[in-house]
Formats: structure tokens, sequence, C-alpha cells
């Protein structure tokens, strides 16, 4: 058989035994694809000026990406060559040169990178249609399906796929070169030594370990650089400390318990869970470490994304919305172009008025953002009110007679019903009524309407108050262009040099949000998937691994009259604990943190289903619904390869 046949043979073998490790090649490729083909788009770049910052960002993020494949190839090379040792010495004790080896090696690889690749690719190209069908939709642009192949992208995702095997092999064929037979025969008898030998030792790194973890999670939760990069620090010391010393934790609680010990299958699945720690602490770490990156940067992800949304969604109600305190020196001056070059729907041109005081004002500066500031309470005649209801579509809301109505941002529903004021005017009381809280461009910083909220009253009460600001409000046939939003700007350089002229246009809006959430959040999410599927695999392959050893001992097991149903509890809850070891901790550090990035931002912002706590719990979510593809596929194959074995009626 020539080298090439037999170097055939053996990559269609390996890519069965590491069938999880192929598919995560196919996804990994896929992914630098998809990703690829937004930095080459020429429709993406197009959507905004500032996408043009986007293939950057995305060639940063896969620079990182690359690193963490090329991580993960370098471990399951080495992993393989670990457990085929002994098949590669015996072929040097038959006449092969380590040349020769060394060849073959790389050419199985080679092989089974070139046959993830080709599919990984085409798998890319669903996946950037996908991706480009949320940037389009984003920027509310429309969609259109083509299959067609990005020759830049391809080339370009080959390039790094190049320089990860290039890397990972020639290390391996270096390492195979220089090993003599003795060394490559009994390779796979080795394991990761013990760091700290003595058992005292380790029980004193576990609790400061412990400590450790504590400290760097408050440290996290400060929010500043510094703190940041003590607290990572921490983090990684007790994750490391944790593992490395968990080994000796498990023996020393079964000698204080020793009732508990041989309670159900207790001492069969903590003694496997414990040895596999014992030679495998290092490994843990790490992947504990990847999973604390993956919960917080798509936790940041997914509060970046609902921060630009919510924060465009709050603002851009109307097509075009123009305040001023001067409207006759300014207002002439954009109608006169809107009447020329916008085709307008509908619109209102009306006042915000002054109340006599600030009480709800003053109450909310104080209890609820202390930097808002405002002289008096903003009122609105009903009957504008009412237009402006009509205008977006909202349902109607009527005025009770002797009732004024309160529109606020959501947050404030409750505090303002709760201390909302009688208002007295031309010898009439009116008590609060209804509440309404739909997007009406109220954000404090807006000079919309009203700062936070604003009290709908009957049309003769407004007029008895002093007018604040002048407010024109439209919506257009067609979303306004960006020839027209500049014009529009040029006339507020032009004719309000004494007055800043708030001017909210929401095709602009969405446009600057969807930017940012492209150039923000996609890298994140991007960078957390490829994190996720990096050590989920390497968890997978490393638990596979040992099929034939269970088979043996479930095998032994069922002789010693164990039911099937016993030992299949037994590998459920072996490979339950297995899977949670490396992530609770993530969880108990992430949890908190995600929920502290959620409220750093204005509490106007992230409400709702957008609330900092739905995000950190979706965050959780979405990152165990793709663990569990992994943990259900190990579980499927130990359960098809070991279970069936010792279920044979014993003769």
């Amino acid at each position: 058989m020539t080298l090439f046949k037999l170097s055939m043979r053996n990559a269609r073998r390996q890519a069965g035994d590491y069938l999880i490790y192929f598919v995560t090649v196919i996804i990994s490729a896929a992914l630098l694809y998809a990703f690829n083909g937004l930095i080459f788009s020429d429709e993406i770049r197009k959507l905004s000026s500032m996408m043009q910052s986007l293939p950057v960002v995305i060639t940063l993020s896969s620079i990182v990406v690359v690193c963490i494949i090329g991580w993960l190839v370098h471990y399951i090379t080495n992993f393989m060559l670990l457990r085929r040792s002994r098949e590669l010495g015996t072929y040097l004790l038959t006449g092969l040169e380590s040349r020769q080896v060394s060849r073959l090696f790389f050419l199985e690889n080679l092989v089974v990178c070139g046959s993830a690749l080709i599919p990984g690719i085409l798998l890319g190209n669903l996946i950037f249609q996908m991706l480009r069908a949320v940037m389009l939709t984003l920027f509310q642009a429309p969609y259109r399906l083509s299959l067609s192949f990005s020759l830049k992208a391809v080339g370009l995702t080959f390039f790094y796929f190049l320089l990860i095997y290039l890397s990972a092999q020639l290390r391996g064929n270096k390492r195979i070169r220089i090993m003599k037979i003795y060394d490559l025969i009994y390779f796979d008898r080795k394991n990761e030594n013990l760091v700290i030998q003595k058992e005292k030792k380790r029980r004193r790194l576990f609790t400061v370990s412990i400590v450790l973890g504590i400290i760097g999670t408050l440290l996290l939760l400060m929010g500043n650089l510094a703190s940041g990069i003590a607290g990572s620090a921490c983090i990684i010391a007790f994750l490391f400390g944790f593992f490395l010393s968990f080994s000796s934790g498990v023996p020393a609680w079964f000698e204080k318990h020793p009732e508990e010990k041989y309670k159900g299958q207790t001492l069969l699945i903590f003694r496997t869970l414990s040895a596999k720690l014992a030679t495998m602490g290092v490994v843990m770490a790490v992947i504990s470490m990847l999973f604390t990156a993956v919960l917080i940067t798509q936790g940041a992800g997914s509060v970046f994304a609902a921060i630009f949304e919510n924060r465009a969604k709050q603002i851009a109600c109307f097509d075009l919305f123009i305040s001023t305190r001067t409207p006759e020196q300014t207002l002439p001056h954009y109608l006169d172009y809107i009447q020329e070059n916008i085709p307008v729907t509908d619109s209102l041109q009306y006042n915000l008025y002054q109340a006599d005081n600030a009480q709800i004002t003053e109450h909310i500066t104080t209890d609820t953002y202390p930097s808002f500031a405002a002289s008096c309470d903003t009122l609105m005649r009903y009957s504008d009110y009412a237009a402006l209801r009509s205008m977006l579509g909202y349902p109607e809301a009527r005025l009770r007679p002797g009732e004024y109505l309160i529109h606020c941002m959501p947050f404030l529903k409750d505090q303002i019903s709760g201390i909302a004021p009688d208002i007295t005017g031309e010898g009439v009381t009116l008590k609060p009524g209804a509440v309404y809280t739909e997007d009406f461009l109220q954000r404090f910083w807006s000079d919309g309407n009203g700062n936070g909220f604003v009290l709908v009253v009957p049309d003769k009460t407004a007029e008895t108050r002093p007018a604040g600001r002048t407010v024109y409000a439209a919506m257009t046939a067609q979303p306004v262009s960006k020839a027209q939003y500049q014009a529009l700007n040029d006339l507020s350089d032009t004719y309000c040099t004494a007055e800043y002229v708030p001017l909210f246009i929401k095709s602009y809006i969405i446009e600057e949000a969807a930017s940012e959430t492209a150039i923000f959040a996609f890298p994140l999410y991007y960078l957390a998937l490829v994190l996720t599927i990096t050590a989920a695999a390497i968890l997978t392959i490393q638990q596979l691994s040992e099929t034939r050893r269970y088979r043996q001992q479930f095998l032994l097991l069922a002789k010693l009259g164990m039911e099937p149903r016993e030992m299949a509890g037994a590998l459920r809850r072996q490979l339950a604990i297995y899977y949670a070891m490396p992530a609770v901790p993530p969880l108990l550090i992430s949890i908190p943190v995600v929920y502290s990035i959620g409220n750093s931002v204005e509490p106007w912002t992230l409400t709702g289903a957008s609330s900092p706590l739905m995000l950190t719990v979706s965050c959780i979510l979405l990152f165990f619904l793709l663990y569990s593809v992994y943990i259900l596929m190990a579980y499927s194959s130990l359960k098809r390869n070991v279970l069936p074995v010792t279920q044979r009626p014993v003769l």
C-alpha cells in the first residue's frame, strides 16, 4: 500500500473517530467565510458611511477567531498524536522512516482539513445570506436572495485555514521526527502531570482560589479599566486554582462523609470524574475561562444591540421632527424646503407649554436620574396629542372631564402615577387620569415631547400658559434620503446660528443604530460563537475518547449484576457533572457581570423584554442551547456504543 493510499484510509477513519471535531471545523470554516463575505460585500458597505469601518472590525475579530481555531486544531492534533502514537510507532518498527511517518500524519490531517473546508464554505454561504438578511433588515432595506460566492472571501478563508493547519501540523511533524520508537509506542500512557503533588497544598489552593474568584467578580462589577484588569487576573487565577485542586477536594470530602460513598452510583461517578480532572485540570481551567469569556462577550453584545435598538426606537417615532424655541426665525426655512422636496403624508405644527411649577420634574430628578433638570413640567394640548396619536397609529386616548392625561417613558409610569399633582387653572382643578407609555420621543436630552413625560390637558388650560417650544412633526411618503437630511442640516447651519435646533430624521436614526449594532454587537456574537464551539468540541472529544474504557467498565458492572436502567442513569449523571463542571464557575461569574453591564446605562433604555435581567437570562439560554447540542451528541454516541454492550444477556 502506497503512502498516499494509507493516508487516505487513515483520514477516512480519523474523520469517523473524530466526527465532532470534523463538524466543528466545518462550522468554523463556515463562520469565517460568512464574516469574510461581509468584509468584501459592496452592498453592505453602501448601507451607511459608518459601515466603512466594518471590514476593519471584522478583520480584527477574524484574527482572534483564527487564533482560537488554531488553538483548537493544535490541541486536537496533539490529542490525535497521543491516541495514535502506538500506531505511528508501529509504522517505524515496520521500516518506515520518521520523515515518512510525519509526512503520513501531515497528509491525513491535510485531507481532513480539505474535506471540512469545502462543505464549510458551502454552509458559510448560507450563513452569509442569513447575516446579510439581518443586516438589511436592520437598515430596513429590501432583501433579495443571492447565492453567488465571493472569490475574495473564499481566498481569505483558505488563507486562514492554511495558516492554522500548517502551524499545527509543522509542530506535530517536528515532534514525530524527534521522538524515538519507544517514546511513540508508550506516549499514549502519559497523562497531564499533577501540578501540585501534596494534598495539603491542594486543599489550601482550593480555598484561596474560591476567595480569588469572589474578589475577581467584585472587581469586575466596579466597571473601570483598572479594576477590570485586576478582576480578570483574579478570575484566571481562580479557575486554574479551582480545577487543579478539585481532584483533592472530592476524596477529602468522602473521607469525612464515608456514609455517602456507597449511595447509588456515587462512588462510580465521582471516582471517574475526579480521576479525569486530576489528569486534565489545566484543560478544564482553560475551557472554563473560555466559557467565562463567552458569556460576558455574548452578554455585552446583547446589551449593545438592545441599547442601540431601544435608543433608536424611542426617538424615531416620526419620520421628521423639528423642535425650536424661535419658530418665527427658524421654521419657515425648513417648511419651505420640506414643501418643495419631501412628500409629506401627515404633519402637525404645535406648541409645548410650561406648567407653573416643576413638581414632577423635581421628584424624578432627585430619585431617578440626578443629572436631569428642567425649570418646569411640560404641558400639551389634548387636540394636538390626539392628532399625534392618530399620526403614529396609536389607539385613541379619551380625556374625561376634570382630568388630565400623562404620557411618559415606561420606567417612569409607576413613579409619576404615585406623585402626579392636581393641576389648577382658570378656576378648574384637574386630577390625574390615565397614563400612556408608547414611544413618543421623550428621551431626557432630546428636547422632544417633554423631558421624559408630558401632561396632556384641555386646550384652554394649556393656552393659559406660556409656550416653551414649537414642534413640527411629519410622516413622509418615502424615508428621508441622505441628501435631504444633509440639506436640512445645512439650513440649520445657515439660518439657526443663534439656537441649536434638534432635528430628528427616522431614516438616519435607524441607519445610525443599525451601523452601531453591526460594528459593535456582531463581532462580539461572532467571537462568542467560535469560543463556544471550540471549548465544547474539546470537552466532547475528550469524553468520547474514553468510549472503549467505558464499554469495558459497564460490561464489568453488568457482570456484577447492575441493571441496564441503573447504568443508563449513571452515564447520564456522569455526563451531566462532567459538562457542568467547567460551566458552573463561568455562570456564577458572568451573571452578575452581565447584569451589571445592563444596569450601567440610563434606566429608560433597557426596559421590558430588553431589561438587564431578561438580557442576562437570554444570554444564558442561548449559550446552553448551543452547549446542549454537543452534550446530546456525546450522550447519544456513548449510549449507542457503550450501553448496548452492557445490555446483552450474560451467559
